[in-house]
């Protein structure tokens, strides 16, 4: 994996594709329909880490209903794994027996490892599982999902920024870009 870095992240930014004001609108949208959709309920925000850190702490405080959260951290391949194998490198610390879930998610591209996860917290006792992500790169989709909340459709470009790396770099830019080509080719 080439790491051709420049001096600045800026610098490696091809363009902005969502600046910080399309951003915060898009959250505070979907935050109101999150609350609508949950209002008789308490759900159990789950954040995919650590890509979604920066977009779901930005979209709780915009559902403005009782709720709970909690993280999961996992790996669809690895050393000795063949992909597609589901690895909880972290798992939820609550029982979701009889919860309404909500995974949120940076983006969603193959969709191989959310609909792993869904299937997991299903066969643990989830009432209901809903997903959210902030982007949805469909040009890469293999696995037929339901997203119920989208923040964005996502061109089929390597995107950095808003909590998505490169190489554990660029999460901390305040929108999401498409990274330089020679950067990572």
């Amino acid at each position: 994996m080439p790491q051709n870095f420049g001096p600045t992240l800026e610098g490696d930014v091809d363009r902005v594709l969502f600046d910080a004001q399309a951003l915060q609108q898009k959250c505070a949208e979907l935050g109101a329909v999150i609350a609508n959709d949950f209002a008789d309920k308490t759900p159990l925000i789950v954040g995919v880490l650590t890509g979604a850190t920066v977009f779901m702490a930005d979209l709780v405080r915009c559902i403005n209903i009782p709720l709970e959260l909690d993280s999961i951290r996992v790996s669809s391949y690895g050393k000795g794994s063949t992909a597609g194998e589901l690895r909880f490198l972290k798992d939820v610390e609550a029982n979701l027996e009889g919860r309404h879930v909500l995974i949120v998610e940076d983006i969603i591209d193959t969709g191989k490892t959310l609909k792993a996860v869904t299937e997991n917290f299903m066969g643990r006792g989830a009432a209901s599982i809903a997903m959210c992500t902030l982007l949805d790169k469909k040009a890469r989709r293999v696995v037929e999902m339901d997203v119920q909340y989208v923040g964005f459709e996502c061109p089929d470009e390597f995107v950095i920024g808003y909590g998505i790396d490169y190489a554990e770099r660029y999460r901390n830019l305040p929108y999401v870009a498409a990274l330089k080509r020679s950067v990572y080719e």
